[in-house]
């Protein structure tokens, strides 16, 4: 029996904060009113699944907030083809999206009971086209290399180039570089061998990966 609140609470979610946010894309807008965020929350934290925070995880980690999940898959525009890698797979909730939308996603996670809580969360929803690695990605992971998508669900204070280098020719990266809090989200699209091209999306602020490249900073 479906739960006319909820349903309803993920509508509003969709109408009220995600397309007020330019996120357009149909195919976006789809998958987000189709798969239910609430099953990939934690439970003390069901009530908040569709509100714009970054809901808590284990091992103080978090998951983005609605808005920026959505600006994120609207910027890579992921097509059915693709072979997609996610840097920190969190709850599943991500991971769920990118392989609603691509060909296939290979997922890394550092801690192993959250990559666990995933399997369980994306069996639960027969989500069966990912990958789920247990594994260091800060510095970059090219098991798989090279990538059509790269997704970075936590920030960098610098972006290292084995990411650029991890992307096929016309593959997308959606980083989020900088310091709290001040950091911006970036797309990076790799247009040759050589060549990337880099455009700045959004201001925002989430947590950053664990063991990230730190910028030689001046010590006085």
């Amino acid at each position: 029996m479906i739960n006319v609140d909820t349903e309803q609470a993920r509508f509003n979610m969709v109408e009220q904060q995600i397309r007020p946010a330019d996120v357009l894309d149909q195919q976006v807008l789809d998958v987000l009113s189709k798969i239910p965020r609430e099953n990939f929350v934690p439970e003390e934290y069901r009530n908040l699944a569709f509100a714009d925070i970054n809901v808590p995880l284990e091992h103080q980690q978090t998951m983005m907030t609605p808005i920026i999940e959505a600006k994120l898959l609207q910027a890579l525009n992921i097509k059915p083809t693709d072979r997609v890698l996610e840097v920190g797979t969190g709850s599943g909730y991500l991971t769920a999206l990118l392989a609603s939308l691509a060909s296939h996603v290979e997922s890394v996670e550092y801690f192993s009971d959250l990559s666990a809580q995933a399997a369980k969360n994306l069996t639960n929803h027969k989500i069966e086209n990912v990958t789920l690695e247990v594994g260091d990605a800060a510095l970059g992971w090219e098991k798989c290399a090279p990538y059509d998508v790269i997704a970075l669900t936590g920030s960098l204070p610098i972006l290292p180039d084995s990411f650029k280098q991890s992307l096929a020719v016309g593959g997308r990266l959606y980083v989020i570089v900088g310091d709290s809090p001040v950091m911006e989200s970036f797309l990076v699209v790799r247009v040759s061998d050589k060549e990337w091209l880099q455009e700045c999306l959004i201001e925002t602020d989430v947590p950053a990966l664990l063991n990230a490249a730190q910028p030689q900073r001046f010590v006085l």
